[in-house]
């Protein structure tokens, strides 16, 4: 993941995800996830920008 410095950025990114992929319906496992179809894989970044637009909106701007 470059670009996240700092292992609490790490952390929070991972669980963001997983919790994105939750969502949407996609097993996301710990660490290789080269399995997913590109569909599973873009439900669980698009669900993550949406969440993330979602929170800019409502003002959740950290």
């Amino acid at each position: 993941m470059k670009g996240i410095t700092t292992p609490e950025g790490r952390q929070t990114l991972e669980r963001f995800k997983m919790e994105a992929a939750n969502e949407v319906g996609v097993d996301l496992k710990q660490g290789y996830n080269g399995d997913l179809t590109s569909r599973e894989a873009g439900s669980v970044g698009g669900q993550m920008v949406k969440k993330m637009i979602d929170s800019y909106k409502q003002g959740d701007r950290h």
